[in-house]
This record gives C-alpha cells, sequence and structure tokens, in this order.
C-alpha cells in the first residue's frame, strides 16, 4: 500500500487514545480526518500534525447523529479525494461520563447514551465511506471494541458491552458485502487500557499476563498492521489487543 496517497478519518481523536491512533497515522504520511465532538479538541490535535510535519484536517461533528454525520462525512469525503481508512474510535458513554450501573438497576434514559456512540456511530460513518471505498477498488474498516463485548463481564457495563458486541457483529457481516470490492472490515477488541482510572485497574493489573494496562500505542500498531498491505486477506476477524487476559 502506498500510504502516503492515503486519508484516514478517525472519531473521537481529539484526546486519548484515538489522538494517539491519529499522530500515529500522520507519521507514516497518511492525511488524517480529527473528528471530535468538540472543536477545541479536534483543532488542537490536527494543528499538532501539522506542525509537526504531517497533513490533518479537524471535524468537529456527533457521529451518533445520522442526519448530520452522513452528510458531513460525504462532504469530508469529496473533499479529500475519498476517505480510505475508517478507524470506528469514539466510544464509552460519548461526550457524557461512564455509568457503571448493574442493568437492573440502570434508568432506561441512559441506554442510548451507550447505544449512540458505540453502535449508531459505527453505522453511521461506515455507511458514509462504504460506497467510495468500493467504487476505487479499496479501504479499510476498523471499529475499536472491547472485551466487554465478547464475554460477560463483572464490572456493571451491560448496555456498553451490548453495543460493541452489536459494532462488532455488524463488521463481519459487511466484510463478507464488501470483500469483492477490495474492502475489508475488522475489529479490535480492548482489554484494560491505560485510560482508565489507577483506583479502578489497580486490583485487575495482577489477572493481566503481561502485568500491565495497554496503551495507545498497542492499539496504533494494530491499526497499521489491519490497513497494511501484509493484512489485505484478513478480513470480517476480531484481534484481541488484551495483554493475554480473557484469552475466549
Amino acid at each position: 500500500m502506498s500510504q502516503r496517497q492515503k486519508t484516514a478519518l478517525i472519531t473521537g481523536a481529539g484526546q486519548g487514545m484515538g489522538q494517539v491512533v491519529a499522530n500515529h497515522l500522520a507519521s507514516l504520511g497518511i492525511q488524517v480526518i480529527i473528528n471530535d465532538i468538540d472543536p477545541a479538541r479536534a483543532e488542537a490535535a490536527s494543528a499538532n500534525i501539522v506542525d509537526n510535519g504531517g497533513r490533518a484536517l479537524a471535524a468537529t461533528f456527533d457521529i451518533t447523529q445520522t442526519g448530520t454525520a452522513l452528510p458531513r462525512i460525504e462532504a469530508l469525503d469529496a473533499e479529500v479525494g475519498g476517505i480510505d481508512i475508517l478507524v470506528n474510535n469514539a466510544g464509552n458513554a460519548g461526550s457524557r461520563p461512564t455509568h457503571q450501573i448493574p442493568f437492573k438497576d440502570m434508568p432506561p434514559e441512559e441506554w442510548d447514551m451507550y447505544i449512540g456512540v458505540n453502535l449508531y456511530g459505527v453505522l453511521n460513518c461506515t455507511k458514509a465511506v462504504l460506497n467510495g471505498m468500493c467504487e476505487r477498488g479499496w479501504g479499510r474498516v476498523i471499529t475499536i471494541s472491547s472485551e466487554a463485548g465478547r464475554a460477560g463481564l463483572d464490572i456493571h457495563v451491560s448496555v456498553y458491552g451490548a453495543a460493541k458486541a452489536g459494532a462488532a457483529h455488524l463488521m463481519r457481516h459487511i466484510a463478507r458485502e464488501v470483500g469483492p470490492y477490495g474492502v475489508t472490515a475488522n475489529v479490535l477488541s480492548l482489554g484494560l487500557m491505560d485510560n482508565v482510572p489507577e483506583e479502578f485497574t489497580a486490583a485487575f493489573i495482577k489477572t493481566i499476563p503481561m502485568r500491565r494496562l495497554g496503551s495507545g500505542g498497542d492499539v496504533a500498531a494494530a491499526v497499521e498492521y489491519l490497513i497494511s498491505d501484509a493484512a489485505s486477506w484478513v478480513t470480517g476477524q476480531t484481534l484481541p489487543i488484551n495483554g493475554g487476559s480473557l484469552a475466549v
């Protein structure tokens, strides 16, 4: 793959892990579109890449809103001459704090904030880029999921896990639909990452065979592999990035 000729859209990339992924792709010569719901974060992350010699632009929109997200991404696709890589990174509870609550106690009005960003956001962004990828005969869709979407966990994230599982299974179906066009769709399933508060993770680190939390660099390396020619025959797959924990 001639990575210098590609453009990637990374959602929720104004901070944290998404920003690390965006910085890494930019270092490979890929033009990156930094999506974030916060304009200041998107602009700052984009400016940082440009200041370091990369190519980037900021794109502030809410991926959960179909009526605005689809036309915004389609306009970006036309502006840059085609979005070749989509990293569905935005997740958790979107712009709101995550609440770890047993499902029996969770108010139904809280369901939407998990389903919106983790499932509808993936639906919207993927829908908006697929036609162009298929027409050009090349594309990579990578959805960042969670081990909470692969197995039941005792940490009270049931609706989040259900939404992540739905997005991951969507990729398996899409992979079969778009494979003949040269487009792949895969999932990275993350274990405990270093963006989780230490008071929550301290008790769990000893259960991870590698004895550390995952990092944005771990995710960026896996993204680099999945967009490379080395992974051109890899599609419809879920790659766990978990330090050896939850090996199912």
